[in-house]
C-alpha cells in the first residue's frame, strides 16, 4: 500500500465525501447561493408557534437537498441500495427534526438541553422498544452524517477568535487536555481495555467529546461500536454536568471567570457549554465558550498525533519502516478536511471578505452543521442498545470514564481557580 496510491479512494471512500460535501456546502454560503435556512423558533406552550407553516415547504426542500447529497456519495461508494436508502433518510430527518423542535422549546432551552441529546434520546427509544426494521437500517449512517458536520465545525474555529481565548485560555485548555487524556488512557490499560478504546475514552473526555471521540476513532480505525460507545456515555455523562456545574457555582461563589473556565473545559459540547455558562451569568458564558473554543482546536492536533503514534508504534511490526505515505493513509481525510476549513475561512476567506461577511456565511453553515449532528445521533441512537452499555467490556468502559470525569472536574477546576481566579495573576478582563 505505501508504494501504490490508490485514486479510487478519492470517489470510494466515507472520509473523501465528508470532505467533498462539506466543501461543497461551505461554497455554497460562502458565496451566499445559500443564504438561509428555515428556522425552528423558541417556543413555550404553543407548539405551533415554533415553526412558521410558510416554512414547511423549505423543510421538505432541506430533506431533500440532503438525501440528494448524501445520496450521491452512498452511490458512489456503492454500499447501500438507493432505492431503500431513501426511504430511511427521510425519517431519520422526521426523527432529527422533531429533536430540534424539543431543544427549543423555552424551559428546556434554559436547562440545556440540546438537540443532539434529544436526537440520541429518540433513537434509543425506537431501538430499544420496537427496534430498528431492516428497510430503515441503510439510511444508520452516523459516521457518513458526522464527518460532514465536522468538516463545517472546521469553519467555524477562526484563527481571531482563538486569539480572543488569550494565554490564559489556550494555556488551561493545553495542562487540562493532555492531563486528562494521560489520565484516561493509562487508567483503561491498567483496567485491560483495549489500546483502541483507550484512545476514543481519552479524546473524548479530554478535549471535547463527540467530535475529539470521532475524530480519534477515524485516526487509529477504531471499531464503530466503540466510537458510538463513547459517544453514548459523553452524552448521558453530560446531563447532570450542564445543570448541576452552574447549581455548584453559584452555591460556593464562584467568580464568573472562574466559573466560565471551569464550565468550558469539563462539559464537552459547546452548545451546552454555552447553555450552561449562561445559567451562572453572561460573563461566564463568554468565558465558557472561549475556552471551549480553544479546547477544540485541538482536535486535529490529536488525531495526527495518534495516526503518527499508530503508525509507528502500536501497528509496526519488527524491522518494518512505515513510510510517510502510510501515515496519510491513517490519518482521517475529514479531519484533513477540518483543519483545511479552519485555514482558509480563517487566513483566505476573512481578510478577502471581511469579518462580517464571513460570520453570516458561517451562521448559515452552522445550521447545516447542526442538521448533520442531528442525522449522526439518531442514528447513533438507533444503533445502541442500553444492555451494550452495561455489557461492554464488564463495565469496566462505562468505570473509567466516570473516573476520568471526575478527576477532569477536579483539575479543571483548580487549573480556573490558578489561571483565571488572581490568585496567581492578575484576572484577565
Amino acid at each position: 500500500m505505501a508504494g501504490k496510491i490508490d485514486w479510487s479512494s478519492l470517489w470510494r471512500k466515507e472520509d473523501w465525501w465528508a470532505v467533498w460535501l462539506g466543501f461543497f456546502l461551505l461554497g455554497l454560503t460562502a458565496s451566499r447561493i445559500v443564504s438561509w435556512l428555515p428556522p425552528i423558533e423558541r417556543w413555550s406552550a404553543d407548539l405551533g408557534a415554533a415553526i412558521t407553516i410558510g416554512h414547511l415547504p423549505y423543510f421538505a426542500l432541506l430533506a431533500l437537498g440532503l438525501l440528494a447529497l448524501t445520496g450521491l456519495a452512498i452511490a458512489f461508494m456503492k454500499r447501500e441500495d438507493l432505492r431503500t436508502y431513501w426511504a430511511g433518510f427521510l425519517l431519520i430527518f422526521f426523527l432529527a427534526f422533531i429533536g430540534m423542535l424539543l431543544a427549543n422549546q423555552e424551559t428546556i432551552h434554559y436547562l440545556g438541553l440540546e438537540y443532539v441529546l434529544w436526537a440520541l434520546v429518540l433513537g434509543l427509544l425506537i431501538s430499544n422498544t420496537v427496534g430498528v426494521p431492516d428497510w430503515l437500517r441503510p439510511a444508520v449512517r452516523a459516521e457518513l452524517y458526522i464527518k460532514i458536520g465536522l468538516v463545517l465545525l472546521g469553519a467555524e474555529i477562526l484563527f481571531q477568535t482563538i486569539l480572543k481565548a488569550g494565554a490564559f485560555g489556550v494555556a488551561q485548555a493545553l495542562i487540562v487536555v493532555c492531563t486528562v487524556w494521560l489520565f484516561c488512557y493509562f487508567l483503561a490499560l491498567k483496567m485491560g481495555i483495549d489500546r483502541s478504546m483507550a484512545s476514543v475514552m481519552a479524546s473524548g473526555v479530554s478535549i471535547c467529546g463527540v467530535s475529539a471521540s470521532i475524530a480519534a476513532g477515524g485516526a487509529i480505525k477504531a471499531k464503530p461500536k466503540e466510537v458510538s460507545y463513547v459517544v453514548s456515555l459523553v452524552l448521558l455523562i453530560a446531563i447532570p454536568m450542564l445543570i448541576g456545574e452552574p447549581f455548584i457555582a453559584k452555591a460556593v461563589g464562584m467568580p464568573e471567570a472562574v466559573a466560565g473556565a471551569w464550565i468550558g473545559g469539563t462539559i464537552d459540547t459547546t452548545p451546552a457549554v454555552v447553555a450552561a455558562g449562561a445559567l451562572y451569568s453572561e460573563r461566564a458564558m463568554t468565558v465558557a465558550a472561549i475556552v471551549k473554543m480553544a479546547q477544540n482546536t485541538l482536535i486535529g492536533v490529536a488525531a495526527f498525533i495518534l495516526a503518527v503514534y499508530w503508525v509507528l508504534k502500536v501497528e509496526r511490526k519488527p524491522g518494518e519502516r512505515p513510510s510517510p505515505l502510510e501515515i496519510w493513509y491513517r490519518m482521517p481525510k475529514f479531519v484533513v478536511g477540518f483543519i483545511l476549513a479552519s485555514l482558509i475561512f480563517s487566513f483566505v476567506l476573512t481578510p478577502a471578505l471581511g469579518e462580517a461577511t464571513v460570520r453570516a456565511a458561517l451562521k448559515v453553515s452552522k445550521g447545516l452543521r447542526k442538521w448533520f449532528f442531528a442525522l449522526a445521533f439518531v442514528c447513533i441512537g438507533l444503533d445502541t442498545k442500553f444492555k451494550e452499555l452495561v455489557k461492554v467490556g464488564g463495565g469496566k468502559p462505562l468505570l473509567v470514564f466516570v473516573i476520568a470525569q471526575l478527576f477532569n472536574i477536579v483539575l479543571t477546576l483548580a487549573v480556573a481557580y490558578a489561571l483565571f481566579g488572581g490568585i496567581f495573576f492578575p484576572p484577565p478582563v
